[in-house]
């Protein structure tokens, strides 16, 4: 047997072996954080159409102190299907057929993957369907880049004793982070980037004083400006940082490792000083430990756009599990 010969035979050995059983080794995904590849053609981008995805997927992003796309979309024309925008995490196809259908398919060019077939009959029909399933494509591609974000997290972690010792929790933080400040029920980490940093908090208070009687967002606030007095200040005397009082803060109720929490976006500022920012803070109701378990992340970068930034502090906090 020739070289020749042996090698069609291993190449061939090689492809039956991934093949066997039904099963092939999938492609991995690639691309930007928060992306997402529309496969579109020209016509119906450039009309309203792509105006009604433009406002969905590309809406602001709440909580920010400029306006900046919940998403990053591409466009490519349909012809373009084959190739490298089928190794996207987040692909959304739209393209005019005989009948109406909305279609999610989970890796099914890489993985990854989410891939979303929207067709209509008409432009009319085909904006119907996005209204109809914006929500859910959101809360599916949020959820994959969490945790395409903690994939990447996992590579490098910090040691976790000092978090889990203090706090009964694990807690996926990685290493590009600093211990900054540790007290008996706080600890305060913090990560340089270049012309800022990003911040993360962990701290505990009892559960009543949250949920004590009074508005929930207002006693979340005093308490986050409370932390802000005692460890958080400038440079300068009595510049300590408190939530910014000029925009009411978002709220939302949600579950955190199978437990009440509430979400609270908003604006941070040093008081007495120009410095502000983003902030994301997480109260978790954890009844087991007789304690709310606040998570908060913030950041300071003036000259950078903050998206990206917040859904790392997201993507982390979001790791938490509370030991039992």
């Amino acid at each position: 047997m020739n070289k020749i010969h042996l090698l069609l035979l291993l190449i061939l050995v090689l492809i039956f072996s991934c093949k066997k059983g039904g099963h092939t080794i999938p492609r991995k995904t690639t691309g930007a954080i928060n992306s997402i590849s529309v496969i579109i053609d020209d016509q119906l981008w450039n009309g309203e159409v792509g105006d009604s995805i433009r406002n969905k997927f590309a809406s602001p992003v709440i909580g920010l102190p400029q306006e900046e796309p919940l998403f990053t979309i591409n466009q490519y024309p349909v012809k373009l299907m084959e190739g490298f925008m089928t190794d996207s995490r987040n692909i959304i196809v739209v393209k005019k057929g005989e009948k109406n259908n909305f279609e999610i398919k989970k890796d099914q060019y890489a993985s990854p993957q989410n891939v979303f077939h929207i067709s209509g009959k008409t432009g009319g029909d085909i904006i119907t369907i996005i209204e109809k399933h914006n929500p859910e494509i959101i809360q599916k591609i949020r959820q994959t880049e969490i945790e395409e974000c903690q994939r990447i997290n996992k590579k490098a972690l910090l040691d976790p004793k000092i978090i889990t010792n203090k706090f009964h929790i694990n807690l996926e933080v990685p290493t590009s982070y600093d211990y900054v400040l540790q007290k008996e029920n706080f600890i305060w980490l913090k990560k340089e980037i270049v012309s800022g940093n990003t911040s993360l908090l962990i701290y505990q208070v009892p559960i009543s004083a949250i949920e004590k009687g009074g508005n929930l967002v207002s006693n979340i606030i005093k308490i986050r400006d409370s932390i802000g007095g005692l460890y958080i200040h400038g440079k300068e005397p009595n510049t300590d940082l408190i939530t910014e009082e000029a925009y009411a803060p978002y709220f939302f109720k949600i579950k955190m490792d199978g437990k009440k929490a509430y979400e609270t976006k908003g604006t941070w500022e040093l008081k007495n000083d120009f410095m502000s920012g983003p902030f994301i803070n997480y109260a978790i109701i954890d009844e087991q430990h007789n304690r709310v378990l606040i998570l908060e992340g913030f950041s300071y970068a003036p000259s950078k756009e903050k998206r990206d930034l917040m859904h790392e502090l997201e993507s982390i906090i979001k790791s938490v599990k509370i030991i039992k």
